[in-house]
């Protein structure tokens, strides 16, 4: 079986542990490359829990170093949801820095990709500061992408604000770029992560899952959501999931612009499903909740057994 190359970016964050636990140890997956981003918290923190998470699961994926803020945009915080380190929840081991790959992202990305005898996919988990500075500064390697996998964005109402969700809110501009890339694009939005969620009874099967499913249930048993439902949404690995199980999805083409101008819709995904001429991305419109929450038991348990 050819493994698809991966690069991921991402802000971690208790879903983004989820997300890269999975991809780590995909059969399907190659990753190449972490960079973690400044996102749900600070990159100090999101750098070090990358660390820790690598060190926690036995891989040794080279970590490069993020972004650590936005192109334009102010930086904004989702610490009160993930805690002020980004994994409030479970405590680590601290992770030395050995992992790390010194040089900026946006070079050593480039470098991954033009190298690579087959074209890489982008999974980006976090707001998209580091694939704009790729696309901007290395356009030609565009020719070596394959496509750009995104948890982001929403149809409907936001998360971040009454119209923006959280990852595109965090860095609009750099959004703006990455759907003007020509790149095939497929989106998990946020109605998708809403709708993917599990049960208590699905969480302590998680739960079940050996010292790997320990991990995950009790970074998802931190998040309560603000309406009592107790029920645990998956956002990031909803993007993992299009890579793997695309038949899972209900997917549509559509054409997307991330609104830069609002006053009251600044971060906003403008996802216009009617404009197919001029269609740049495939978004998520619903997801087969069974087959979503037995493939992520399932991507515990894989985990599981590859950390052994």
């Amino acid at each position: 079986m050819k493994k698809k190359p991966l690069i991921i970016s991402t802000d971690p964050g208790i879903d983004d542990i989820a997300a890269m636990t999975i991809s780590l140890f995909a059969k399907k997956l190659d990753v190449r490359m972490i960079v973690p981003t400044w996102g749900n918290v600070a990159l100090e923190y999101t750098l070090q829990n990358t660390l820790n998470l690598e060190q926690f699961l036995h891989t040794k994926v080279p970590v490069v170093v993020g972004a650590n803020q936005p192109l334009v945009a102010p930086m904004i915080s989702a610490a009160a949801v993930h805690g002020q380190t980004g994994i409030a929840g479970f405590d680590f081991e601290q992770a030395n820095d050995d992992l790390v790959k010194p040089g900026l992202a946006a070079t050593l990305m480039a470098n991954e990709i033009e190298n690579s005898p087959a074209k890489v996919t982008l999974l980006g988990i976090g707001p998209l500061t580091d694939f704009a500075l790729l696309l901007k500064q290395y356009p030609a390697v565009k020719q070596n992408i394959e496509q750009i996998v995104i948890m982001g964005g929403n149809i409907g109402r936001g998360n971040h604000s009454p119209l923006a969700e959280y990852n595109i809110a965090g860095d609009p501009e750099a959004a703006q770029v990455v759907f003007h890339s020509g790149l095939p694009i497929k989106v998990a939005p946020l109605e998708i992560g809403n709708k993917a969620h599990l049960t208590p009874e699905q969480m302590q099967q998680v739960k079940e899952c050996g010292s790997v499913g320990k991990m995950l249930y009790s970074l998802f048993s931190h998040i309560h959501e603000p309406d009592g439902d107790p029920r645990i949404k998956i956002f990031d690995p909803t993007a993992v999931g299009i890579l793997l199980h695309p038949k899972m999805y209900t997917m549509k083409r559509a054409h997307v612009e991330i609104e830069l101008r609002g006053q009251f819709t600044y971060g906003a995904s403008v996802i216009d499903f009617m404009d197919q001429g001029n269609a740049n991305s495939e978004i998520a419109t619903d997801v087969d909740l069974a087959q979503f929450a037995k493939w992520f038991i399932n991507s515990i348990k894989t985990a599981e057994q590859g950390r052994e």
